[in-house]
């Protein structure tokens, strides 16, 4: 029996942090076993908002890969591919672009999200159609089913849509693109470490994949808790403070005894960090190790990724001959 096929993937603008392990990289971990796992280093759709920093997204490409390759994907596995390498996505995103509307665009709620935090007042034309590159990126290669977080899912709907729209339109009762499913993180978003609603590679407030257990421990020292709390035996409000909210993420166990301890005055701040540390740095200690094996093997990792272009372009060339004569972009048959 054929595996179903995933797509997901990053965007390399810089190190990945537990925010993308919970929100993403923990179920590529699980489903790799059970899915054609495709993942994609999305490096021109970084693009859409570090055009100035080209030298950033260069640099960041092999620590994502690295970043994947240590919380466990095995490259046996997985195809681990660089978007820019992949022509047939470039191709199959100008076709999509012919029949989705800027008003679509424009209202997409990621896309004015993302746009208000970058500051943009006027979008270019990359950012503002990036939805249509990922729609691309997901079918290229005729992907089932697309892990996200909750943020994305305007994106794959979009995506889901414009399929719709290229069936109809050229392919009569069988339709060629698969429309892919979505598949919800269980944790959809891990606040940052100084309250703000996300942790953010680019809002300071994030612990990485690759930080020691020194920085993890200072990261979490400075974490914010409960304001009203001022000595360890005042009873404490767990609702509002961050670091219980990482308790039930990655110390699930004994989150609701830690919960009625602060609210109780037995347990305090100090003492509810060095807890959390512990339970971040036992998740990461394997990660650091196999991290060390590709940081001391770069070639191999070039070569997964090498061969992951490869992969990816047999499939997506495959299938965009296809939406080419779909689309009876041939010539009448003649063909390069």
């Amino acid at each position: 029996m054929t595996m179903k096929r995933i797509l997901t993937g990053d965007r390399p603008t810089g190190r990945l942090h537990i925010g993308h392990y919970v929100g993403s990289l923990s179920n590529r971990v699980k489903l790799q076993h059970d899915y054609d796992t495709f993942i994609e280093i999305a490096d021109i759709q970084a693009l859409t908002t570090h055009f100035e920093r080209p030298e950033l997204i260069s640099d960041s490409i092999m620590q994502v890969a690295i970043d994947n390759l240590s919380v466990g994907l095995d490259p046996e596995k997985v195809t681990l591919f660089l978007q820019s390498q992949i022509p047939s996505i470039a191709e199959l995103t100008i076709f999509y672009s012919m029949f989705v509307t800027m008003n679509t665009l424009r209202h997409n709620p990621t896309v004015k999200t993302e746009a208000a935090q970058y500051g943009y007042d006027d979008m270019t034309y990359g950012f503002i159609g990036y939805p249509v590159s990922q729609a691309a990126d997901i079918t290229f290669c005729n992907a089932d089913l697309v892990p996200v977080g909750e943020d994305q899912k305007p994106h794959i709907e979009l995506a889901r849509k414009l399929v719709r729209r290229f069936n109809d339109l050229y392919c009569g009762d069988i339709p060629l693109i698969k429309e892919p499913e979505i598949k919800l993180s269980e944790f959809p978003r891990l606040a940052g470490l100084d309250g703000n609603a996300k942790m953010g590679k680019s809002l300071g407030n994030a612990i990485y994949l690759s930080d020691t257990p020194e920085t993890v421990k200072e990261k979490v020292s400075k974490a914010v808790t409960d304001p009203s709390r001022i000595r360890a035996t005042d009873p404490g409000h767990p609702d509002i403070c961050v670091v219980n909210k990482y308790h039930a993420v990655f110390t699930p166990d004994e989150h609701e005894d830690i919960c009625e301890r602060c609210k109780a005055g037995t347990i305090g701040c100090v003492a509810c960090k060095k807890r959390l540390t512990q339970s971040l740095n036992d998740l990461l200690d394997p990660f650091r190790e196999r991290r060390a094996y590709y940081e001391a093997h770069l070639d191999d990792v070039r070569d997964i990724i090498r061969q992951g272009n490869a992969h990816a372009n047999e499939i997506g060339n495959e299938n965009i001959a296809k939406i080419k004569e779909a689309m009876h972009l041939n010539l009448g048959g003649v063909q390069a």
